[in-house]
């Protein structure tokens, strides 16, 4: 098995901005795995706020290169298990590693990945689509830029955050979900989760510091709208914890480190009886193809980092109004054309 490395710098169609920051472009890493006449892309986003690059995420994977084009595995969880240990530190590529391999899997046994693990797709969740912050009548040109979704993400963490959703709610009927990225406290998280309800806001997202669980406990006992964790909850330990203050949780593949612990931990938020979402980063169709095998383990899911971008190099699931359409071929269904 041969690992291959490619670089990429993608134009955004807007610059987007959350609380965080804003860009203009993003610097992606596609991770391809080739064994005879099968190859398996997988994905990462270079995400400052996380102090992942291309170049760290490259080093990463060459230091670990001959452990991974010399592992043998029948199944691309058996070789998370063996590489983790020396990723651990760089979950980001592995799990675009973790990703290349499912998709390598599914080519090997030349069936979807979600088959390979027995999930039906039959019925599968709705996709919102992300308005990024910027001034109001943008972020109203960008919503009607993409008019006809039942559902719309919206990025918020600025001083007239009720004046955004009030604004935007003028021009559509869609559900509104609410991501603060950290931006809130408890206090203003309380406060305005009564307005946003009556704005048709289905819930929010990460409110609080990823480490203020006093606050989260405050919040859960007033809060009108049910709370999802993201930057809370990273890697498997954190849904335990999780259980008790939020109501639901949403695990990104880059930040659990791939597909086989996203899996792992949906399964058990399943089990505790918390909601389930996966979200993505600013993602080409590979990174987005693997979040789709997942999409019948489900509740909520914000898989339009593709639609964000300027230019897409590859294929994968189409999205049209929210509505997720699988491809029909094996692994994640990617096809890359770089």
């Amino acid at each position: 098995m041969e690992l291959k490395l490619h670089a990429l710098s993608l134009p955004l169609r807007h610059p987007f901005r959350v609380a965080h920051g804003v860009r203009e472009t993003q610097e992606n890493l596609i991770v391809e795995l080739v064994d005879g006449d099968h190859r398996g892309f997988g994905e990462a986003a270079a995400i400052p706020y996380y102090n992942v690059t291309q170049d760290s995420m490259s080093a990463s994977l060459e230091k670990a290169r001959h452990a991974i084009e010399s592992a043998a595995w029948d199944r691309p969880e058996a070789l998370w298990e063996q590489i983790h240990p020396l990723m651990r530190d760089d979950l980001f590529a592995l799990a675009a590693l973790d990703e290349a391999a499912h998709d390598l899997w599914g080519q090997r046994e030349g069936k979807a990945v979600h088959a390979l693990w027995g999930l039906d797709v039959s019925a599968i969740p709705l996709s919102d689509y992300t308005i990024g912050i910027d001034t109001i009548p943008t972020m109203v040109a960008k919503m009607q830029e993409f008019a006809g979704w039942p559902i719309y993400k919206i990025k918020l963490g600025t001083d007239e955050d009720l004046a955004i959703v009030r604004e935007l709610r003028q021009h559509t009927d869609a559900v509104f979900r609410i991501d603060a990225n950290t931006a809130w406290t408890a206090e203003q998280t309380i406060e305005l989760s009564g307005p946003l309800k009556e704005l048709g806001v289905e819930f929010l997202e990460q409110p609080l510091k990823a480490d203020d669980w006093a606050g989260m406990e405050r919040v859960k006992a007033a809060c009108a709208l049910p709370v999802i964790a993201d930057e809370s909850c990273i890697i498997a330990s954190d849904v335990e914890r999780c259980a008790g203050v939020f109501d639901g949780v949403n695990v990104k593949l880059l930040k659990a480190g791939g597909m086989t612990p996203a899996k792992r931990m949906l399964e058990r938020a399943r089990e505790l009886g918390l909601k389930t979402m996966v979200g993505c980063m600013t993602e080409t169709s590979v990174g987005i193809a693997a979040i789709a095998q997942l999409l019948p383990l489900l509740d909520y899911v914000d898989m339009d980092g593709a639609l964000l971008l300027g230019r897409d190099p590859a294929e994968g699931v189409t999205i049209e109004r929210g509505v997720v359409t699988l491809p029909d071929r094996p692994g994640n269904g990617v096809i890359w054309h770089g």
